[in-house]
């Protein structure tokens, strides 16, 4: 069996990520002045909508020594509003690694909001997040993929 990639992001006290290695742009340090992350950042020259799950487990998001926190930034698909948007990282447990279908735990009934899957990997329950649903979610709410259209038309006029 041919290994996949998955990187693990931890989103919450409750939700640990793992999402396929090929969906992801980056992960991006974030001057913060605040405990929370911040509902957008610029990345590359645009605007990106951050989403957050943790916001209520007293999981910080911030580290406190050096003032910054972690999002990660992903693909998002074509013709579906957002080209990028990203998710704040909380906790420990960030990483990326080869995972084997045996090396799984499948876990049909841990699933939770926003997911499609969950799965146990040495004693971690991880979900595989909608990501479709979610980019979709973001182009519901009040345009915030609109810098996104605005910077892809201005590099459209000039080629």
């Amino acid at each position: 069996m041919t290994a996949r990639w998955c990187v693990f992001l931890p989103c919450s006290r409750t939700q640990s990520w793992a999402v396929p290695q090929n969906c992801l742009a980056e992960v991006v340090t974030v001057a913060a002045a605040g405990d929370q992350p911040p509902a957008e950042i610029e990345w590359r020259g645009e605007t990106i909508p951050v989403l957050e799950f943790g916001r209520d487990d007293g999981l910080p998001w911030r580290d406190r020594r050096s003032g910054t926190g972690l999002v990660a930034v992903v693909l998002g698909l074509q013709g579906e509003g957002c080209r990028y948007w990203g998710v704040a990282v909380r906790g420990e447990g960030l990483g990326v690694r080869a995972i084997d279908e045996e090396e799984i735990e499948d876990l049909p009934d841990a699933v939770l909001e926003h997911a499609i899957a969950a799965f146990r990997l040495r004693g971690v329950v991880y979900q595989v997040p909608d990501l479709p649903a979610l980019q979709q979610s973001l182009n519901t709410a009040a345009n915030a993929c609109a810098g996104q259209d605005l910077a892809a038309s201005r590099q459209m006029e000039t080629q």
